[in-house]
């Protein structure tokens, strides 16, 4: 989980991830979007993101292709659904006991 923190922490590659979200787009396109970055940089970012298990990468001849891969978030939103259970379950218990002061 904390690999998928760190990987959607940087920029650039939560850039990424927003765009492969929608669609599969191969690498060349993905590295002309950010100007003033190189290309084995963006390699390196779509590498981070591949390993921290939160894109898919498909070859095609020799192009790779990559696409969000929604499980890879499922340990993060399991943790963020823990965090936000708890804050509606104390919610609650205030607007009952709110409401049982009131005649």
């Amino acid at each position: 989980m904390f690999e998928t923190i760190q990987a959607m922490a940087e920029p650039t590659r939560l850039a990424i991830l927003k765009m492969v979200r929608r669609r599969e787009m191969p690498a060349g396109a993905i590295a002309e979007k950010f100007k003033g970055i190189t290309r084995p940089a963006v390699s390196q970012h779509l590498r981070v993101l591949k390993d921290a298990g939160l894109v898919t990468e498909r070859r095609e001849g020799t192009r790779r292709l990559y696409s969000l891969r929604p499980e890879g978030f499922g340990p993060l939103k399991s943790m963020l659904e823990d965090f936000w259970d708890s804050k509606l379950e104390r919610l609650k218990a205030a607007a009952e006991k709110q409401r049982k002061r009131k005649p």
